[in-house]
């Protein structure tokens, strides 16, 4: 009867296994280094096109209330120059021929003369109305709430965040000054108006000069 006798080799290479042991070990290092360098990259992509959207916002809501500040101060500067001449908080004005060619010279169409009688030499009375065509403006905020929606805004400086985030306040501020004045127009509540439109006169130079400071400074976000 023969006997078979097994014996374990326990000639064991450490040099093998601790090469594989560190092999892996780059190896997993470099997937998470890539995949870092990767979710990085990606990340400063999309903070590159945030600041490019919010830019072409800006640079738009700045035209927009450049053109809208302009016209609607005529209105207002109109509307003082002819308070002084109306008769009674009426509609009618009391005033001299030249006086009036004057003013209808100076801001066109904004007062319209269906009659007038002489009160005195030199003196007329004028029936009419004021026509007042208020330039409502629509100011968005879809480039800056959408960077806020998919948490780009994460990668942002507090600097930056601060600034963007205190013009889009002041903007949602005059947008719902500009939705009075337009509910005090369809009421014709004039004296409503002039002033909610008093007061966008000192709340748009603010924000056009925050638009403007944004743009110097957006490019700073990267």
């Amino acid at each position: 009867m023969r006997f078979f006798k097994f014996r374990k080799n326990y000639n064991f290479n450490w040099k093998y296994v601790l090469g594989e042991i560190l092999l892996l070990f780059i190896g997993i290092s470099l997937a998470i280094w890539f995949n870092n360098w990767n979710t990085s990259n990606k990340a400063n992509d999309a903070k590159d096109l945030a600041i490019v959207k919010i830019k072409e916002e800006i640079e738009n809501n700045h035209k927009e209330l450049v053109y809208a500040q302009t016209k609607n101060e005529r209105i207002r500067i109109a509307f003082s120059e002819y308070q002084k001449i109306f008769h009674n908080n009426s509609s009618e004005v009391v005033t001299s021929p030249k006086h009036l060619d004057s003013l209808q010279k100076e801001f066109p169409d904004f007062y319209r003369i269906t009659d007038s009688t002489e009160i005195s030499p030199g003196t007329f009375k004028y029936r009419g109305g004021a026509f007042i065509e208020l330039e409502l403006f629509e100011l968005t905020e879809i480039a800056w709430e959408t960077t806020r929606s998919i948490n780009i805004t994460n990668e942002f400086d507090y600097e930056c965040l601060y600034g963007l985030e205190g013009m889009y306040n002041l903007q949602r501020r005059v947008l719902n000054e500009i939705d009075k004045a337009a509910n005090a127009l369809q009421s014709r509540d004039l004296p409503r108006l002039m002033h909610i439109l008093n007061f966008l006169n000192q709340l748009n130079p603010q924000l056009i000069e925050n638009y403007e400071t944004q743009l110097k400074t957006l490019d700073k976000c990267r």
